[in-house]
């Protein structure tokens, strides 16, 4: 029955769970909407969380550095008590409870997985305190609320975002021959681009090296996203939504894969509109996600076979996610008893939760806080299980965000941390009584599977022994 597509696409089959008996439209039918999240208490919205960090990042460097910068110990003392008062070490573990607690909980698992796919190709590394604060929201409001619209759609957003402009330092680009540029030149200061953003979104985000392109189509590029920043002010830092700041944009025309892009109307900003638009159905463009996709759900090394389709439905649907992702569904069902996938360290643990009915992620009234003291141990607890199974979800440390390729989780040291997962869910408590319907609903091999806990009293030893196995590392 292929029993493994339900664990390639989503997060294999609950205690409580039947089995499809229609996998294909099962999965299809979880696509064509956005389903709602699921949490029990408030979610903050994105702005919100702006003006949060906006008072971190204001109060720290304008007040306490300065009230503060003979006496170290003051210094301290008064940035946790500012800590507690934004929450900067709680929204993290927060975010994280609402993502994972949607994941499992949603009627629409195969969507939540696919959510957890595009987060990580528009990736948001490491930076500043923006795992702290911004990242969470941006996967909520930028990517997960444009996945049943077009790709044109949600690259824009992505791009144009304050967490993108911030995280690849478009806010610094000034183009040399710009109002800014030139008056910066008269003082003896630097004007130039900034080329981090326009790279990424060729290499990353879009069409990728094959495109074949330059680095003066980097250049280029950098001239037409010249002028798209957050502005930067006294009270709120570079904590302000984007906008268009025309005086810092490069003026004239600009040349970017062999197309030429000119100002229409008013205002040069159309450029990068127009750049965008052509880019979202730009045929390396159409290939390099469709291998990611393929890659993320079925194996490491994608044939032509298999991206095939899913770049025909693109083409076909002018880049239409929920078709593009049904095409998806249809090419892993047809490839799921020739293809293992070896999980990354999260979908490998929300699976492994879902399966036995474990009781994780915290819930609401678990993270309940106020916003005094520091977050106790256990509403700490989230981002710390990450960390000790390797997975971060908000603190990917490069751009490309975190590998799809078995041989980078395949390591000793990883899969020495994965071992301590098990015993930390079935110390939580699991749903599960049967190990074996579990086994029996989940894999198509039950007996090999069984084998491995047939003398096995102890729940969380038979979760040792199974979870950690390569069954089950590799779906």
């Amino acid at each position: 029955m292929k029993k493994n597509f339900f664990r390639k696409v989503g997060f294999g089959i609950g205690p409580d769970e039947v089995v499809p008996d229609k996998p294909i439209s099962w999965a299809q039918n979880q696509v064509n909407k956005v389903p709602p999240l699921i949490w029990d208490n408030q979610i903050r919205s994105g702005e919100e969380m702006l003006n949060h960090y906006a008072e971190w990042v204001y109060t720290d460097r304008e007040i306490l550095r300065k009230k503060h910068k003979e006496n170290r110990h003051a210094y301290r003392e008064a940035k946790n008590k500012l800590r507690y008062k934004v929450g900067e070490k709680y929204f993290e573990n927060l975010e994280i409870c609402i993502r994972q607690n949607t994941a499992l909980k949603s009627k629409s698992p195969v969507f939540e997985r696919l959510w957890l796919f595009w987060c990580n190709h528009f990736a948001i590394i490491d930076k500043d305190a923006m795992p702290q604060f911004t990242t969470g929201p941006y996967h909520r409001e930028t990517i997960r609320t444009n996945m049943c619209g077009s790709f044109e759609t949600l690259l824009k957003e992505a791009t144009l975002g304050w967490s993108m402009i911030h995280n690849l330092d478009n806010s610094e680009s000034i183009g040399p021959q710009s109002e800014w540029g030139k008056n910066r030149r008269k003082r003896g200061k630097l004007a130039t681009v900034n080329e981090n953003h326009a790279r990424e979104l060729l290499e990353l985000h879009t069409v990728s090296p094959s495109a074949k392109y330059t680095q003066q189509d980097v250049v280029q590029l950098s001239y037409i996203m010249a002028g798209w920043e957050h502005k930067h002010t006294k009270k709120r830092k570079e904590c302000n939504p984007v906008r268009f700041n025309y005086k810092k944009h490069e003026p004239g025309n600009h040349k970017v894969l062999g197309k030429t892009y000119k100002q229409r109307g008013l205002s040069p900003k159309n450029k990068l509109l127009d750049f965008l638009k052509d880019l979202a159905v730009h045929p390396e463009t159409r290939r390099f996600i469709a291998f990611k996709l393929c890659r993320h759900f079925l194996t490491d090394n994608p044939t032509e076979d298999m991206i095939a389709p899913i770049v025909s439905a693109w083409e076909q649907s002018n880049g239409n996610l929920p078709t593009i992702h049904k095409a998806l569904l249809k090419v892993v069902y047809d490839y799921a008893d020739k293809e293992a996938k070896f999980q990354n360290p999260e979908v490998w643990m929300l699976q492994m939760v879902h399966m036995v009915g474990g009781n994780w992620p915290l819930q609401a009234d678990e993270m309940k806080y106020n916003f005094k003291i520091k977050p106790n141990n256990h509403q700490r607890k989230p981002r710390f299980f990450m960390k000790e199974i390797g997975y971060e979800p908000y603190r990917p440390i490069q751009p490309n965000g975190y590998s799809d390729m078995e041989s980078d989780w395949i390591s000793p040291e990883l899969l020495i941390r994965r071992m301590s997962a098990p015993k930390e869910i079935a110390q939580r408590r699991i749903a599960l009584k049967n190990f074996g319907q579990m086994i029996d609903k989940n894999f198509d091999n039950p007996e090999e599977i069984k084998y491995l806990i047939k003398d096995v009293k102890s729940p969380s030893t038979k979760m040792q022994l199974i979870f950690p196995s390569y069954r089950m590392l590799k779906t």
